[in-house]
């Protein structure tokens, strides 16, 4: 009997642990040149206008958003987290709220809806619609989402807990601490990866499967552009522009990519 994983209870634990709250309160740059890119390319559609930032974790996002508009609220489901952005930026509108229920958030009020750091993937295939139709609501006609996801087609889809053993260098120091490093994370992601490797389901456009991030302690979902553009087109949205997770240059919204995770700008008609 296949048993059942539950995708959000476990993301939401690893979100909400001391390990994470410490890994995130100290982010405050941007994940990759693509995410850059991308934001280069929407803030002159939503400078000074009400800007919508989801899964601000601890405030990564806030700083990087508030000089194109201070218009801003930020809102994530993790307590934890929220106190660490509230702490950063007091003067900052935070709420606590999911995604998949933003209903005390007026409809076309923001210009921009952006949901970073592969956050929308923490959640299983219909709730990911039911985010996405959020966001589109709340999104003012002739306004924009912003939103990045993990590439079915990238290296990061199906990585091995084996990625967790040292590298060999030649250098004795080096290769001493890699060991060291091994010895006290293997066994944690060994566990994690067992545990949640029962969630491991190809579907075509895209998979949920065992995440190497947190030592293999999150399970998400991998799509394709190809699927991730359908889904956008089902709630009337155009795809603009496209960025990779590699560099600042754009991919055609009609083709491919082997980037880790891919950023894209959707556009609601007016």
């Amino acid at each position: 009997m296949t048993r059942i994983v539950n995708l959000d209870a476990i993301n939401r634990a690893t979100w909400g642990s001391a390990a994470s709250v410490r890994s995130y309160e100290g982010e405050s740059t941007w994940t990759d040149p693509g995410e850059q890119a991308a934001i280069g390319w929407i803030s002159a559609y939503c400078a000074n206008q009400p800007i919508l930032d989801i899964g601000v974790g601890a405030g990564r996002t806030t700083a990087l958003m508030e000089p194109i508009s201070t218009d801003y609220v930020g809102v994530d489901y993790t307590p934890a987290l929220l106190q660490r952005a509230q702490a950063r930026f007091p003067h900052v509108d935070f709420r606590l709220m999911d995604a998949r229920d933003m209903s005390s958030l007026p409809s076309g009020h923001f210009a921009l809806a952006m949901f970073s750091y592969n956050g929308i993937d923490s959640v299983d295939y219909e709730d990911r619609f039911r985010v996405l139709s959020e966001m589109t609501r709340v999104v003012r006609p002739g306004g924009y989402l912003l939103f990045s996801f993990h590439n079915l087609h990238g290296p990061g889809y199906g990585e091995k807990v084996w990625k967790l053993l040292p590298h060999f260098t030649l250098n004795p120091a080096r290769f001493g601490w890699r060991t060291l490093r091994s010895l006290r994370v293997f066994p944690v992601g060994l566990y994690n990866y067992r545990r949640y490797s029962p969630a491991n389901r190809h579907y075509g456009g895209y998979a949920t499967a065992v995440c190497a991030a947190h030592n293999f302690g999150i399970v998400i979902v991998y799509t394709t552009l190809a699927e991730q553009r359908r889904q956008l087109e089902q709630l009337g949205l155009q795809l603009e522009a496209v960025f990779g997770s590699t560099d600042a240059q754009p991919i055609s919204p009609d083709g491919d990519s082997d980037a880790w995770w891919l950023h894209c700008i959707a556009h609601k008609p007016a």
